[in-house]
């Protein structure tokens, strides 16, 4: 199914744009130039296993820095586009690129984070938000500056020493965007990070991700069941059916609380909840 021409905009936010350039108020803890986002783009995306296609003639081009939200029913393929944007799941039909390059399997540029927490029991918090370090070879001391530097920028600084079974889910949470992000990815994909707290702790790890997001430059993927949740984070949602990929569109005043009643978004809101038929 290809995209709809009249309600997909490939065009980035000022807020997409703003965080490309490194422009957001908050530096990373590292201080050090932000990451450039990177570009992934889908072109006549197959998606799937061989025998059982998913996404069909996907055509999507998420720009670098963006924040694209993705909302769909059960079942309709938005992990397996996480998937396959990850370099988990090869293409069954058509082109993915990263920056218009082949992608062709995982790689530190892209980071991938699950309901889940994937936290190692045997490892501290501040041990687990070392290993992306580890993997790029930072020496011991200054990968442990920088998990700390993370672990106090999602409020965790005085539990580093703890095992994840000592903290709780939302802290758990913070711990993998932390360590997420600690591996400066270019591109951060999001399979429903926040789908399994309650409405209260899931408010604020909202909150949380767009503040420490601000200055990484990071391109986002953010998978979601909640509506409110994509048209809070994303400057662009995207909307999949039975199939394939139904539109993309703009979302008015990004991650302003205060835009929950504005007309346009509340319309966009009415617009989204009738093509998922609720």
């Amino acid at each position: 199914m290809s995209t709809s021409s009249e309600t997909v905009s490939n065009t980035p936010s000022k807020a997409a744009t703003d965080a490309s350039s490194g422009t957001g108020p908050t530096a990373p803890p590292e201080a050090a130039a932000p990451v450039r986002g990177t570009r992934l783009t889908l072109a006549g995306a197959s998606l799937g296993r061989p025998g059982a296609i998913a996404l069909d003639e996907v055509g999507l081009d998420i720009a670098p820095g963006e924040i694209l939200t993705v909302v769909g029913p059960s079942g309709c393929g938005k992990s397996t586009l996480l998937r396959t944007l990850a370099g988990l799941l090869s293409p069954l039909a058509g082109d993915i690129t990263q920056d218009g390059h082949p992608l062709t399997g995982p790689s530190a540029d892209r980071a991938l984070v699950f309901q889940e927490d994937a936290l190692l029991p045997w490892r501290t918090l501040r041990a687990n938000v070392e290993l992306p370090l580890a993997i790029r070879g930072v020496p011991r001391a200054e990968r442990r500056r920088q998990a700390q530097a993370w672990l106090e920028r999602v409020g965790l600084g005085s539990q580093a020493r703890q095992l994840p079974h000592r903290v709780s889910g939302g802290q758990r949470q913070r711990v993998q965007l932390a360590r997420a992000l600690a591996g400066r990815p270019r591109a951060v994909l999001m399979d429903e990070p926040f789908g399994a707290l309650d409405a209260q702790t899931r408010a604020g790890m909202q909150d949380l991700l767009v503040e420490v997001l601000q200055g990484t430059g990071a391109t986002v993927v953010f998978v979601t069941h909640d509506v409110d949740e994509a048209l809070f984070l994303g400057d662009r949602v995207a909307l999949l059916g039975a199939g394939g990929l139904v539109a993309v569109r703009d979302i008015p005043r990004p991650r302003e609380r205060g835009a929950h009643d504005d007309p346009a978004r509340v319309a966009l809101r009415r617009d989204v909840l009738t093509s998922l038929g609720t």
